[in-house]
């Protein structure tokens, strides 16, 4: 079942997107099983490969604070957009190593949500364990 209230703390997250090129803004929010939460939205840069996502910037700012994958309840990732907000390829690979793979990962945007995991978005994920 979508925590919404964990959505609704993603969409208040998207307020500090910085997004002058693509005007398109997202919001993450993750919890911890403590109940501790970590936002992100997404920050761009006019060097586009140098943009961060929402989803990456609340993943990172957890981990800085030694939060690790089993201690992650829920991602939330939200936008505007006319279609859910989904994960790029750099995040999903992001995520498969720094999520576990059930982990519940909730997309949503004004008008429809989606509950899924990492392993749903990423099958066949190249991981460390192919190392």
């Amino acid at each position: 079942m979508i925590d919404q209230k964990l959505v609704e703390r993603a969409f208040k997250n998207l307020e500090n997107a910085y997004a002058p090129y693509s005007r398109y803004r997202v919001g993450a929010c993750l919890e911890t099983v403590n109940g501790d939460f970590y936002d992100g939205a997404n920050i761009e840069n006019a060097s586009f490969g140098l943009t961060n996502c929402a989803e990456r910037s609340a993943v990172f700012a957890a981990y800085s604070k030694g939060v690790r994958k089993e201690d992650i309840k829920a991602l939330a990732i939200v936008c505007e957009g006319n279609t859910i907000a989904a994960p790029c390829g750099a995040c999903r690979q992001v995520l498969v190593e720094l999520l576990k793979k059930d982990t519940p990962i909730y997309l949503a945007n004004r008008t429809s949500q989606l509950e899924t995991t990492i392993e749903q978005l990423l099958p066949m994920s190249f991981t460390q364990e192919d190392l």
